[in-house]
């Protein structure tokens, strides 16, 4: 039954992210920053933290082996989270997002040449499918005002990194750790780098506070947390080279989202991402 619930937390991972996509930039449009949108998502990580621990009992893996890996995970998810703001405001997205989206190239290189993970060949086409799929979904029509100034891609190279180093070691400290501890601190992680995201945040410009403020974002970012909780439960039982691309294919959900709730019709290039990944879905769910 653990060998294949793998499969289950990695779609509630996918759904979650996938519903939390099409939702995301609605508080952000409506005047409240995304620095903020980090503040609320950081709290509200809380209460899936506490529920996590009622899981295990109140057991918290605190040796230091345990807190060293927990801060690895913890500060490059969410650094890299902050790290993307500074990238997006320098660079263009369209080239942002498609670098960031392949970190699981960084944590199947990883899982298989330290941690000998093994595939069969219609998981190694899920694979790469799903990469291309991935690259495809994140495409993004270009812009005129990109900086001059290529900062904004080393910036985008590190979250690429960072990101892929967190997935190889959430499987890696699985071995070792309780689930709900890994993401425990991620949460603490998460809860330290508000005053980062204040910092970055321009409160000179109006912000809103109403409902669509911090309320609508707290509503929608649970859907985040509750993901990325599952997700360490994939990590668990499943593969990190299979469950790495699969949770990243979550724009798929995004854009069915997109098409029955506001009626934006896709990019084509967009559409055969849409294609490929499903493609890819059905090779890695085996």
């Amino acid at each position: 039954m653990k060998q294949k619930s793998w499969m289950l937390y990695t779609l509630i991972t996918t759904v979650f992210w996938g519903v939390w996509g099409a939702f995301i930039e609605i508080p952000e449009k409506a005047g409240f920053p995304a620095t903020l949108g980090y503040s609320v998502w950081a709290l509200t990580m809380v209460p899936c933290a506490i529920a996590g621990l009622i899981i295990s009992k109140w057991k918290l893996d605190a040796d230091p082996k345990s807190i060293l890996y927990g801060a690895c995970i913890g500060f490059s998810g969410a650094g890299g989270q902050l790290i993307l703001f500074e990238a997006l405001r320098e660079g263009p997205a369209y080239i942002v997002f498609p670098v960031v989206s392949l970190s699981p190239v960084v944590t199947i290189i990883m899982s298989v040449t330290l941690l000998k993970e093994t595939a069969s060949k219609k998981h190694w086409m899920g694979i790469a499918l799903a990469l291309i799929g991935i690259l495809l979904l994140s495409y993004m029509q270009p812009a005129t005002n990109t900086s001059a100034s290529y900062r904004w891609l080393l910036l985008a190279i590190l979250v690429f990194l960072l990101w892929g180093i967190q997935a190889y070691v959430m499987k890696l400290s699985n071995e070792t750790m309780r689930a709900e501890s890994i993401f425990f601190y991620m949460m603490l992680t998460a809860v330290l780098l508000i005053p980062v995201a204040l910092w970055m945040t321009n409160f000179n410009q109006e912000i809103n506070w109403g409902f669509k403020g911090p309320y609508l974002a707290a509503m929608i970012q649970v859907l985040n947390a509750i993901g990325a909780l599952s997700l360490v439960y994939a990590f668990r039982y499943g593969k990190a080279i299979i469950v790495a691309p699969a949770t990243a294919l979550a724009p798929v959900i995004t854009i069915v989202f997109s098409l029955l709730i506001y009626g934006v019709v896709p990019h084509p290039i967009t559409l055969v991402g849409l294609c490929v990944a499903v493609i890819a879905i059905y090779c890695m769910a085996e």
